[in-house]
């Protein structure tokens, strides 16, 4: 059994939203509060949020954690 954990990170934009609703509805569980700060180099608002996932499969480094 492990615990993954990925970080969802995307222009603040609705195009957020949607990658972490998806994740929640993968089973995936809210980590911590989310954050956002200015890229000035591109001029746009970025947000991100951590979430875990239990899986019973043990963690590789090859795993392709948004497929899990």
């Amino acid at each position: 059994m492990s615990t993954l954990y990925r970080f969802l990170s995307e222009q603040d934009t609705s195009a957020f939203c949607h990658k972490v609703s998806k994740a929640l509805a993968q089973g995936w569980t809210l980590y911590g509060s989310p954050t956002q700060s200015f890229d000035a180099t591109y001029g746009v608002m970025r947000c991100g949020q951590a979430v875990i996932k239990e899986v019973a499969a043990d963690y590789t480094p090859d795993m392709k954690l948004g497929e899990q």
